[in-house]
C-alpha cells in the first residue's frame, strides 16, 4: 500500500482553506478558522454521502416516527438510509438551505437536529452552536455554507483514507496557525505503516484463519487515523484479495474534544462502531476498564504534564493489580504512563503494542526513579520486543529524535529474553563543512515539506526496515541484545570522614564514617561481578573505599545513540583549507557568497 500522499487531496485541502478563508478573514483571527471550518467538513462530508439516501430516509421518518418508539426508529430509519449508521430526517440539505437566505438561521438549526443522536454528540463536541452563533452575529452563516459546498466530499471523489488525509492535514494548518505545542501533532501516515508493517509482520497466519476477530485500540487516538490505518492494512494489504478477511473492531479514547468529534465522525462513516471512540482522559477517566486488546498503537504527545491527574494516578499507584504500580514518572512526562496503561490492557492469549515516544523514556531518571523502575519492570518481564530509532523531521510539527518501542507478551521462541534495536535513523553526511547535509539510508526527503515534515519512509524502505526486524540479526543496523544488557547495579561508594590530622573517624561500633562529601555514584553492569568490579576499577585510585551494599539500586537505560556509534575522524587540512576558502570567498557551485563579497555588498 503506497504512502505516497494523493495530489487531488492536497488541491481539495488547499482549496477548503482558501475559501473558508476569504470567508472568515475579517471576522474571525487566523487561528479560529480550524475551529470554524473542521465541524463544517465534517457536515459536507456527511451530507454528501447521504444524498442518495435522503428521499427515503425522509419517507421513513414520516412514515414511523409517530408510531413506533425511539428506540424503534432507529434502526428503521439506518436501514433506509442503506445500512449507514448516521441519517439526517430534516427536508434540507446544504445545498437547498441556499434557496431560502431569508430563513437560513431557522432552516439550519432544524437541518442540524435532523441529524441521528451520534452526529449531534459530535457537533456538541465541537461547540458547534457558539460557531453557528458568531457566524450568524457576523451575518456570515450563509457565506460559510455557501462556501463549504463549493467542496466536494462524495466517496467516488474522495475516498476514506483521503477523506483521514484531508482532516488530518486541516488541523495541521490549523495548529500552525494556533502555535500548538510539539508534542500535539498528528503521526503521518508512513510512520504508522510502519508500525503496521512491524506489529502485523508475525501475527499473519494466525489472522488467516477463518472466523478470526480481533481489536485494535489506540489510547490517545486524535482522529482516529492510527486505528483506522491498522484495519485497513490488515484488511487491504494483508488480505484485500483473500475470501476470508479477519474482522477487525477499533476502539478509541481521546481528550481533545475536536479531535474526539473528528474520530468518532470517521468511525460513523466508515461503517465502524461509533459508540468504541470515547472521550476523556485515558488516565483519569479510562472509558476501557477491564478491557483487552490484541494491537495497540500510540502517538502519546511528548512532555506534556500529568500534574492535573496526579492525585488520581499516585492513588492507582499505590495498588498492586493498578495500571501504575510499577513506578511513575516525573510529572513534567506521562510518556511511560501511557505504556503502563497499554500493557495492562494486553490479552491474556498475547497482545503486540506500537508506541512512539521520543528520546526522554529511554534514558531519563537514574536508578530507582520511576522512569527506571518501569523500564526495569516491562524488560524483566520480557515484554520489550524491539525499539526502531526513526529519522528526523518525519513529523508535521515537531523535528524532534523519536522512537518506536514494540511491546508484546507473546514473543516467538528466538526472541525470548532478547531485546531487538534498530537504527532506521542511520544517516551520512554529505558535502562540505561550508555545505553539509544529512542523508537518512532509510527516508527520503520530501520535494515540498509539510510543516516541519522534510523527510518520508516510503514503501521501500519500509520494507527494508521490516526486513531487518524479521531477520533477527545482528548487522551494521540492527543489535540484539539479553534483556540485562540494559540493567546495572547503581553502586554508593563511600570514603571515611577525616579530621583536620586526617584521622579517620568512626562511630559507636569503631566503623569509619562516610565522608558525604566524597561520596560518589558508580554503574556497574548486570552482568559484571561487583567485587570484581571494585576490586579493579575502584580501590586501585581509592584503598580506603568501600561500598554501601544497602544503598545499591539496579536500574535500567536503553542508550541507544551509543550502540550505533560511529567515529568519525577529524577532516584532512586540505578539506578545512577548502572550507576557509568557500567562508570567505563563497561556493561558485552552490552561488553562496563569501564573507569578502558580503563585505564589499556591505561597503558598496
Amino acid at each position: 500500500m503506497s504512502n505516497e500522499i494523493n495530489n487531488n487531496n492536497k488541491v481539495e485541502v488547499g482549496f477548503i482553506w482558501r475559501i473558508t478563508d476569504d470567508v472568515l478573514r475579517d471576522a474571525f483571527k487566523k487561528n479560529e478558522i480550524g475551529d470554524v471550518l473542521l465541524p463544517f467538513v465534517v457536515i459536507r462530508r456527511l451530507d454528501c454521502i447521504l444524498e442518495p439516501v435522503n428521499q427515503k430516509v425522509r419517507d421513513a421518518y414520516n412514515n414511523f416516527h409517530d408510531k413506533v418508539a425511539e428506540d424503534k426508529l432507529d434502526p428503521i430509519l439506518r436501514k433506509a438510509a442503506g445500512g449507514l449508521k448516521f441519517y439526517n430526517t430534516s427536508k434540507h440539505t446544504l445545498n437547498s438551505l441556499k434557496d431560502d437566505p431569508r430563513n437560513i438561521e431557522i432552516n439550519f438549526n432544524n437541518y442540524l437536529n435532523g441529524f441521528n443522536p451520534d452526529v449531534r454528540d459530535i457537533l456538541d463536541n465541537f461547540q458547534f452552536d457558539k460557531i453557528v452563533a458568531r457566524l450568524i452575529k457576523n451575518k456570515l452563516l450563509y457565506e460559510m455554507i455557501d462556501a463549504i459546498c463549493r467542496v466536494n466530499l462524495n466517496t467516488d471523489k474522495i475516498d476514506n483514507h483521503g477523506m483521514g488525509y484531508v482532516f488530518e492535514e486541516l488541523i495541521r494548518i490549523s495548529n500552525e496557525q494556533s502555535n500548538e505545542t510539539a508534542g500535539e501533532h498528528f503521526t503521518p501516515r508512513d510512520v504508522i505503516a510502519l508500525m503496521n508493517a512491524i506489529i502485523f509482520a508475525p501475527e499473519i497466519a494466525e489472522l488467516s484463519q477463518p472466523g478470526i476477530i480481533r481489536t485494535i485500540y489506540d489510547p490517545a487516538c486524535g482522529t482516529g487515523g492510527m486505528v483506522n490505518l491498522g484495519k485497513k492494512y490488515i484488511e487491504d494489504a494483508l488480505f484485500g484479495s483473500s475470501d476470508h478477511k479477519p474482522v477487525i473492531k477499533t476502539y478509541g479514547q481521546e481528550i481533545n474534544e475536536q479531535s474526539f468529534a473528528i474520530a468518532k465522525s470517521e468511525a460513523l462513516i466508515t461503517g465502524e462502531d461509533a459508540n468504541n471512540i470515547k472521550h476523556g482522559n485515558s488516565f483519569s477517566e479510562d472509558q476501557f476498564v477491564g478491557k483487552h486488546f490484541h494491537y495497540m498503537m500510540a502517538n502519546p504527545p511528548y512532555g506534556v504534564t500529568w500534574k492535573k491527574d496526579e492525585k488520581f494516578i499516585r492513588n492507582e499507584a499505590l495498588n498492586p493489580a493498578g495500571r501504575f504500580y510499577a513506578g511513575l514518572p516525573r510529572t513534567s512526562d506521562g510518556q511511560l504512563l501511557f505504556l503502563q496503561h497499554m500493557i495492562s490492557k494486553m490479552e491474556r492469549e498475547g497482545s503486540r503494542i506500537g508506541v512512539v515516544t521520543n528520546g526522554s523514556p529511554l534514558f531519563t531518571g537514574d536508578a530507582g526513579s520511576g522512569e527506571s523502575e518501569i523500564r526495569k519492570w516491562i524488560i524483566e518481564n520480557d515484554w520489550l520486543d524491539c525499539i526502531v530509532a526513526l529519522p528526523k523531521d518525519l513529523f508535521y510539527n515537531t523535528g524532534i529524535n523519536t522512537y518506536i518501542w514494540f511491546i508484546t507478551n507473546k514473543k516467538e521462541a528466538r526472541r525470548k529474553g532478547k531485546v531487538q534495536l534498530i537504527n532506521a535513523a542511520a544517516n551520512i553526511e554529505k558535502g562540505t563543512n561550508g555545505s553539509k547535509k544529512v542523508e537518512y539510508l532509510f527516508a527520503n526527503p520530501m520535494k515540498k515539506s509539510l510543516g516541519n515534515k522534510r523527510n518520508q519512509i516510503d514503501d521501500q524502505y519500509i520494507a527494508q526496515i521490516t526486513e531487518l526486524y524479521e531477520q533477527f540479526e545482528e548487522g551494521e543496523y540492527c543489535k540484539i541484545f539479553d534483556n540485562d544488557h540494559f540493567g546495572y547495579y547503581q553502586l554508593t561508594i563511600e570514603q571515611p570522614l577525616r579530621d583536620k590530622k586526617g584521622r579517620v573517624q568512626t562511630d559507636k561500633s569503631g566503623n569509619p564514617k562516610p565522608d558525604s562529601k566524597k561520596r560518589d555514584k558508580e554503574n556497574v553492569p548486570l552482568t559484571a561481578d561487583i567485587d570484581d568490579y571494585f576490586n579493579a576499577e575502584v580501590l586501585p585510585h581509592v584503598p580506603d573505599a568501600w561500598i554501601d551494599i544497602d544503598k545499591t539500586r539496579i536500574g535500567y537505560e536503553i542508550n541507544f545513540t551509543k550502540y550505533f556509534y560511529q567515529y568519525k575522524g577529524l577532516e584532512s587540512s586540505e578539506t578545512i583549507a577548502e572550507d576557509i576558502k568557500i567562508l570567505e570567498y563563497g561556493n561558485p557551485e552552490s552561488g553562496e557568497k563569501g564573507i569578502v563579497d558580503l563585505l564589499k555588498d556591505l561597503l558598496a
